[in-house]
């Protein structure tokens, strides 16, 4: 009959599953007479099915048997039935349930429904009426999977604040999203700007403790005698300056996650208390002897190479392989192709926003740019360029003349020393080449700070005295430029 209804709406039945003749149903129902009846609906209706008198029996056979859809009595001798839909709702979310209830019960069903029911029967009910709603349920749920795996498989533009349809960027948004909703430590491993912080955010944001604190500590910014504080907080009179108890980032975070950035930076000493309090989930603050216990789901990063910091003896072993659970390594920028410029178009839109520029997008000289540039500071150093260049022009399209002078084409830096000669001076390989004596090799040597000078002179006076733009040029910033001027005694 399944086949039947299906032909009738001109839908081609699907081939099943091998050894999957016929869709499987649990019928639950405590009713023996009532049980004997449906199943032989059931069977009638070209369906498979196996009985559950009670709710447990009922688990027990769904985690087993893995139907294709549960048929509900709402009356159980064991249990609620909106309990029981609410559990096999939990432990499948793709299960459709379908809810029986006695006439004049309809408001429960409704209540079934919010809770996830796929739909609801009213008893008594007809075999025809009952094979129309499974067939309509396992339908509907056969679709939900395949228009989510077809969207998992579809190259994904953007991630949890991610910019980017690289290949390798789509293995890293599928490792984030599948590694957030387990407990499991998460290793982030990435040059300086490629993301990791917006990695470890996106596993916090997905993952069940989204409600839960977000902590942050960046192992290489603190100085060394007091990252034990941070990290595990302190008692008052613990050191000279603790003149009140501290909280540390380990209990802030409690029901939540403890980022911790650049860990191959943590002193060896450190390190060992950290292992402890992974494993054990307690820690001392510094300065007390009270144990503390704290509920936090770890994730970690780092610029280095871990494996290597292990080998020199600068990370321990014990501690890395209990962190390297869920590694994660996020590309460098240089070898995410058309990504730059899709990261850069959208960093232009804010920043053009932000500044009141009338900025619509990337030149194509500009877009070659941005594309042949190496990126050794990788998504930072991007969002610093188009800053500059968004800060410093205006226009309808972002040029590569706009952008920082370390973007501009090769060959045209390479041009700059050679433009410096005079034109009029003869050329070198038609003078004899003579040894000069060591006074005259000596003077011919001019101070580093002389020829600053004259560089920076040189751009004001090209950039007809506009300091910022003239700085960005050089490559460094205006108040640097401004500073050395003024030593100078020059005005503006």
């Amino acid at each position: 009959m399944v086949d039947a209804i299906l032909q009738r709406r001109g839908i081609e039945a699907q081939p099943r599953r091998a050894g999957d003749a016929q869709p499987r149903v649990l019928l639950v129902e405590d009713t023996a007479s009532l049980a004997a009846v449906y199943g032989e609906y059931l069977r009638g209706s070209g369906f498979a099915s196996r009985h559950a008198r009670t709710a447990e029996e009922a688990f027990r056979l769904a985690a087993q048997e893995k139907p294709d859809c549960v048929l509900l009595d709402l009356r159980l001798p064991d249990s609620d039935g909106l309990t029981v839909l609410r559990v096999l709702r939990r432990d499948s979310p793709d299960l459709p349930v379908v809810v029986m209830t006695a006439h004049g019960s309809v408001a429960t069903a409704v209540d079934a429904m919010r809770a996830g029911a796929a739909d609801f029967l009213v008893k008594p009910f007809a075999a025809e009426r009952l094979a129309v709603t499974l067939t309509n349920a396992v339908e509907r749920a056969a679709l939900r999977r395949e228009v989510r795996d077809l969207a998992a498989a579809r190259p994904r533009t953007a991630f949890q604040g991610f910019i980017g349809a690289a290949p390798a960027m789509q293995a890293v948004y599928r490792i984030l999203e599948t590694a957030a909703s387990s407990r499991a430590t998460v290793f982030i491993t990435g040059e300086s700007g490629t993301g990791k912080e917006l990695a470890a955010e996106a596993v916090h944001k997905l993952s069940p403790r989204r409600d839960g604190p977000f902590i942050a500590i960046n192992c290489a910014a603190i100085p060394k005698d007091l990252i034990e504080s941070e990290v595990f907080g302190h008692v008052r009179g613990a050191f000279t300056g603790a003149v009140a108890d501290r909280q540390g980032a380990a209990a802030a975070a409690d029901g939540g996650t403890l980022f911790l950035d650049e860990l191959c930076e943590m002193d060896l000493g450190l390190q060992g208390k950290l292992l402890r309090f992974i494993q054990t989930g307690t820690f001392q603050p510094v300065g007390s002897t009270a144990l503390r216990r704290t509920d936090v789901r770890f994730v970690c990063a780092t610029n280095r190479d871990p494996l290597l910091e292990v080998r020199e003896g600068r990370f321990r072993e014990d501690l890395y392989y209990r962190l390297h659970v869920v590694p994660v390594s996020l590309p460098p920028l240089r070898d995410r192709g058309a990504d730059v410029v899709t990261i850069a178009e959208a960093m232009l839109a804010r920043s053009a926003a932000e500044e009141g520029r009338a900025f619509r997008g990337l030149a194509e000289d500009a877009k070659a740019a941005l594309l042949a540039h190496r990126w050794p500071g990788n998504v930072r150093e991007l969002e610093n360029a188009i800053r500059t260049a968004v800060v410093l022009h205006d226009g309808e399209w972002v040029t590569a003349a706009m952008l920082p002078q370390t973007l501009r084409d090769a060959s045209l830096r390479d041009a700059s020393p050679r433009e410096a000669t005079p034109r009029d001076d003869p050329p070198r390989a038609s003078q004899p080449r003579t040894l000069a004596p060591d006074a005259d090799r000596f003077r011919q040597i001019r101070p580093l700070a002389e020829i600053e000078r004259e560089a920076i002179e040189r751009a004001v006076e090209l950039c007809d005295g506009n300091i910022p733009k003239a700085a960005a040029h050089l490559g460094i910033s205006p108040s640097t430029l401004y500073r050395k001027r003024l030593a100078w005694g020059v005005a503006g």
